[in-house]
Protein backbone atom coordinates (compact mmCIF):
# COMPACT_ATOMS: atom_id res chain seq x y z
CA UNK A 1 0.00 0.00 0.00
CA UNK A 2 1.41 3.38 -0.91
CA UNK A 3 0.82 6.90 0.30
CA UNK A 4 1.55 6.25 3.96
CA UNK A 5 -0.77 3.28 4.40
CA UNK A 6 0.22 0.10 6.21
CA UNK A 7 3.23 -1.75 4.80
CA UNK A 8 4.45 -5.29 5.35
CA UNK A 9 7.36 -5.82 7.69
CA UNK A 10 9.94 -8.63 7.51
CA UNK A 11 7.42 -10.89 9.27
CA UNK A 12 4.78 -10.13 6.63
CA UNK A 13 2.52 -8.26 9.08
CA UNK A 14 1.15 -4.88 8.04
CA UNK A 15 2.24 -1.92 10.15
CA UNK A 16 2.20 1.87 10.11
CA UNK A 17 5.19 2.91 7.96
CA UNK A 18 6.92 4.72 10.84
CA UNK A 19 6.79 1.50 12.88
CA UNK A 20 9.22 -0.09 10.44
CA UNK A 21 11.50 2.92 9.92
CA UNK A 22 14.04 1.69 12.48
CA UNK A 23 14.44 -1.59 14.35
CA UNK A 24 13.88 0.23 17.65
CA UNK A 25 10.42 1.30 16.56
CA UNK A 26 8.96 -2.16 15.84
CA UNK A 27 8.41 -3.24 19.47
CA UNK A 28 7.38 0.28 20.51
CA UNK A 29 4.85 0.43 17.67
CA UNK A 30 3.52 -3.09 18.22
CA UNK A 31 3.40 -3.20 22.01
CA UNK A 32 3.19 0.37 23.37
CA UNK A 33 2.09 3.19 21.08
CA UNK A 34 -1.66 3.64 21.17
CA UNK A 35 -2.21 1.27 24.09
CA UNK A 36 -4.02 2.76 27.09
CA UNK A 37 -1.72 4.07 29.82
CA UNK A 38 -3.09 4.78 33.28
CA UNK A 39 -1.55 5.86 36.57
CA UNK A 40 -0.26 9.27 37.56
CA UNK A 41 3.44 8.34 37.51
CA UNK A 42 3.15 6.51 34.18
CA UNK A 43 1.36 9.47 32.61
CA UNK A 44 3.85 11.90 34.16
CA UNK A 45 6.64 9.93 32.46
CA UNK A 46 4.91 10.15 29.08
CA UNK A 47 4.16 13.85 29.62
CA UNK A 48 7.83 14.52 30.38
CA UNK A 49 9.19 12.43 27.51
CA UNK A 50 6.83 14.05 25.01
CA UNK A 51 8.01 17.47 26.23
CA UNK A 52 11.66 16.43 25.86
CA UNK A 53 10.84 15.18 22.36
CA UNK A 54 9.61 18.61 21.26
CA UNK A 55 11.81 19.68 18.35
CA UNK A 56 13.52 16.27 18.14
CA UNK A 57 12.65 12.91 16.64
CA UNK A 58 10.93 10.41 18.93
CA UNK A 59 13.65 7.82 18.26
CA UNK A 60 16.11 10.14 20.04
CA UNK A 61 13.97 9.96 23.18
CA UNK A 62 13.12 6.27 22.85
CA UNK A 63 16.80 5.32 22.72
CA UNK A 64 17.45 7.36 25.89
CA UNK A 65 14.31 6.33 27.76
CA UNK A 66 16.13 4.12 30.27
CA UNK A 67 18.59 6.94 30.90
CA UNK A 68 15.68 9.28 31.55
CA UNK A 69 14.07 6.79 33.92
CA UNK A 70 17.30 6.43 35.87
CA UNK A 71 17.95 10.18 35.98
CA UNK A 72 14.39 11.05 37.07
CA UNK A 73 13.85 8.33 39.71
CA UNK A 74 11.55 6.30 37.49
CA UNK A 75 9.38 9.41 37.03
CA UNK A 76 7.84 8.91 40.45
CA UNK A 77 6.17 12.28 40.98
CA UNK A 78 6.68 12.34 44.76
CA UNK A 79 10.43 11.78 44.36
CA UNK A 80 11.03 14.16 41.43
CA UNK A 81 9.14 16.88 43.32
CA UNK A 82 11.86 16.74 45.99
CA UNK A 83 14.77 17.19 43.56
CA UNK A 84 17.15 19.93 44.68
CA UNK A 85 19.40 22.39 42.86
CA UNK A 86 22.13 19.73 43.10
CA UNK A 87 19.84 17.28 41.29
CA UNK A 88 19.21 19.91 38.63
CA UNK A 89 22.95 20.33 38.09
CA UNK A 90 23.33 16.54 37.96
CA UNK A 91 20.64 16.36 35.27
CA UNK A 92 22.25 19.14 33.24
CA UNK A 93 25.47 17.08 33.19
CA UNK A 94 23.80 13.69 32.50
CA UNK A 95 24.77 12.45 29.04
CA UNK A 96 22.08 9.76 29.24
CA UNK A 97 19.28 12.31 28.73
CA UNK A 98 18.59 15.41 26.65
CA UNK A 99 20.32 18.18 28.61
CA UNK A 100 17.92 20.98 27.80
CA UNK A 101 17.73 23.43 30.69
CA UNK A 102 14.17 24.64 29.93
CA UNK A 103 12.82 21.10 29.61
CA UNK A 104 14.58 19.91 32.77
CA UNK A 105 13.26 22.92 34.70
CA UNK A 106 9.74 22.27 33.38
CA UNK A 107 9.92 18.62 34.45
CA UNK A 108 10.96 19.55 37.98
CA UNK A 109 8.35 22.33 38.21
CA UNK A 110 5.61 20.04 36.88
CA UNK A 111 6.49 17.36 39.45
CA UNK A 112 6.17 19.93 42.24
CA UNK A 113 2.74 20.97 40.94
CA UNK A 114 1.53 17.39 40.51
CA UNK A 115 2.77 16.39 43.96
CA UNK A 116 -0.01 18.55 45.34
CA UNK A 117 -2.73 16.81 43.35
CA UNK A 118 -4.90 14.04 44.74
CA UNK A 119 -3.98 10.45 43.75
CA UNK A 120 -5.50 9.68 40.36
CA UNK A 121 -6.21 13.31 39.55
CA UNK A 122 -3.74 13.53 36.65
CA UNK A 123 -5.05 10.27 35.19
CA UNK A 124 -8.66 11.43 35.47
CA UNK A 125 -7.93 14.84 33.97
CA UNK A 126 -5.98 13.52 30.97
CA UNK A 127 -8.46 10.76 30.17
CA UNK A 128 -11.39 13.17 30.39
CA UNK A 129 -10.16 14.55 27.04
CA UNK A 130 -10.25 11.22 25.20
CA UNK A 131 -12.60 11.60 22.23
CA UNK A 132 -15.34 9.09 21.50
CA UNK A 133 -13.68 6.44 19.27
CA UNK A 134 -16.89 6.27 17.20
CA UNK A 135 -16.24 9.85 16.03
CA UNK A 136 -12.75 8.99 14.74
CA UNK A 137 -12.58 6.79 11.64
CA UNK A 138 -9.38 4.83 11.15
CA UNK A 139 -6.90 6.78 9.07
CA UNK A 140 -6.15 5.11 5.74
CA UNK A 141 -2.67 6.64 5.72
CA UNK A 142 -0.36 8.53 8.06
CA UNK A 143 -1.14 11.64 6.01
CA UNK A 144 -4.65 11.59 7.48
CA UNK A 145 -3.37 11.70 11.08
CA UNK A 146 -3.62 15.19 12.60
CA UNK A 147 -0.87 16.87 14.61
CA UNK A 148 -3.33 18.81 16.76
CA UNK A 149 -7.03 18.35 17.57
CA UNK A 150 -9.66 20.30 19.45
CA UNK A 151 -9.25 17.81 22.31
CA UNK A 152 -5.47 18.20 22.47
CA UNK A 153 -5.82 21.99 22.44
CA UNK A 154 -8.33 21.79 25.30
CA UNK A 155 -6.12 19.33 27.23
CA UNK A 156 -3.11 21.62 26.81
CA UNK A 157 -5.11 24.59 28.09
CA UNK A 158 -6.42 22.59 31.07
CA UNK A 159 -2.94 21.42 32.07
CA UNK A 160 -1.48 24.91 31.68
CA UNK A 161 -4.32 26.41 33.71
CA UNK A 162 -3.41 23.98 36.51
CA UNK A 163 0.21 25.18 36.42
CA UNK A 164 1.95 22.66 34.14
CA UNK A 165 4.58 23.83 31.67
CA UNK A 166 5.92 22.74 28.28
CA UNK A 167 2.68 21.08 27.15
CA UNK A 168 1.37 22.73 24.00
CA UNK A 169 -1.42 21.31 21.82
CA UNK A 170 0.99 19.31 19.63
CA UNK A 171 2.75 17.79 22.63
CA UNK A 172 -0.65 17.07 24.19
CA UNK A 173 -1.74 15.27 21.03
CA UNK A 174 1.44 13.20 20.91
CA UNK A 175 0.68 12.23 24.52
CA UNK A 176 -2.88 11.28 23.56
CA UNK A 177 -1.57 9.09 20.73
CA UNK A 178 1.13 7.42 22.77
CA UNK A 179 -1.14 6.75 25.75
CA UNK A 180 -4.09 5.34 23.83
CA UNK A 181 -6.57 8.18 24.22
CA UNK A 182 -6.77 7.95 20.43
CA UNK A 183 -5.89 5.09 18.09
CA UNK A 184 -3.98 6.57 15.16
CA UNK A 185 -2.64 3.29 13.80
CA UNK A 186 -3.63 3.22 10.13
CA UNK A 187 -6.62 1.11 9.14
CA UNK A 188 -4.76 -2.00 7.98
CA UNK A 189 -2.12 -1.95 10.72
CA UNK A 190 -1.79 -5.09 12.84
CA UNK A 191 -1.72 -2.94 16.01
CA UNK A 192 -4.94 -1.07 15.25
CA UNK A 193 -7.43 -1.70 18.03
CA UNK A 194 -4.98 -3.91 19.93
CA UNK A 195 -5.20 -1.82 23.06
CA UNK A 196 -8.98 -1.68 23.23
Amino acid sequence: MSGGGAIAGPDGRLRCPWGLSTEDYVAYHDEEWGRPVHGDDALFERLCLEAFQSGLSWITILRRREGFRKAFSGFRIAEVALFTDADRERLLADEGIIRNRAKIDATLANARVLAGWAPGELDTLIWSYAPDPATRPAPASVGEVPAVTDESTALSKALKKRGLRFIGPTTAYALMQACGLVDDHVADCVARGAGR
